[in-house]
């Protein structure tokens, strides 16, 4: 197991791709702390890993809110004395151009989609740096690397995390801390609903998928959990500051 005795947060973990992480890491060996506003869908995460044998606990915690967020992170480094794998994944999709995006959903997609990664970062930093070793994984997205349609506010975001996943690289490699990010493309998961609302429902949304991804199809979670796996193990090693694209081929077109 490559994640033997490890502990690892995990935020909007009680679904889809942040699910899928989770339970990738406990299948290697990591205690996994389910991080989700959510009480069911964590709890149901945390039953899953169980039921896989792994190791899972629920934090129940809105990563919008600073003192939460400062207490979940707290109370995990009580129990368990440490944090190795910090992967920042809970995010918003808000759908509008500039003139008719919601500015309140403005304001959500920057808190949830960048602060909060932030926040979360800066909170396990003292403890990372103390270890001398540790891994944040920022889920980014391909919509981080080019155009897209009417998502002036998720696009906008994911580019700044890849910015931020770049300048906290460089700023802590010297701690033995390394940053990267994560960037899917389409993946099969209820996070798409705003955008399939957009496009005018599913039969749009997989003729705009086949059109515009070389793959011409959706990803599943599992083909998501893999590259997961990668970045936030040993596998990684030397490799920090990086954007991995897992996309069916969309952004070399």
């Amino acid at each position: 197991m490559i994640l033997k005795n490890r502990v690892a947060i995990v935020t909007g973990a009680g679904s889809g791709i942040g699910r899928a992480g989770a339970r990738i890491m406990a299948r290697e060996g990591a205690t996994v702390c389910v991080a989700d506003l959510n009480e069911t869908r964590a709890a149901e995460t945390v039953d899953f890993i169980r039921a896989d044998g792994g190791k899972a606990e629920a934090v129940i915690v809105d990563v919008t809110d600073d003192v939460e967020l400062k207490m979940a992170i707290a109370g995990v480094l009580s129990r368990h004395g440490r944090v190795d794998i910090l992967h920042n994944h809970a995010g918003a999709q808000v759908a509008g151009d500039l003139e008719s995006v919601p500015l309140d959903g403005l304001d959500l997609s920057w808190n949830l989609n960048v602060r909060a990664h932030l926040m979360a970062a800066r909170l396990v930093m003292p403890a990372m740096k103390a270890q001398g070793k540790g891994v944040i994984l920022n889920t980014a997205s391909s919509s981080g690397v080019l155009y897209d349609r009417e998502m002036i506010a998720y696009t906008t975001t994911k580019h700044a995390v890849i910015a931020m996943t770049k300048q906290m690289a460089g700023d802590y490699a010297g701690h033995g801390i390394r940053v990267n990010a994560l960037c899917p493309g389409w993946v099969d998961t209820p996070f798409n609903a705003p955008f399939i609302t957009q496009m005018g429902g599913r039969e749009a949304i997989e003729a705009y998928i086949k059109e515009k991804v070389p793959m011409g199809r959706w990803a599943d979670v599992e083909e998501i959990a893999e590259p997961i796996l990668f970045l936030v193990s040993d596998r990684s090693s030397y490799m920090t500051g990086q954007i991995l694209v897992v996309d069916g081929g969309e952004t070399v077109t």
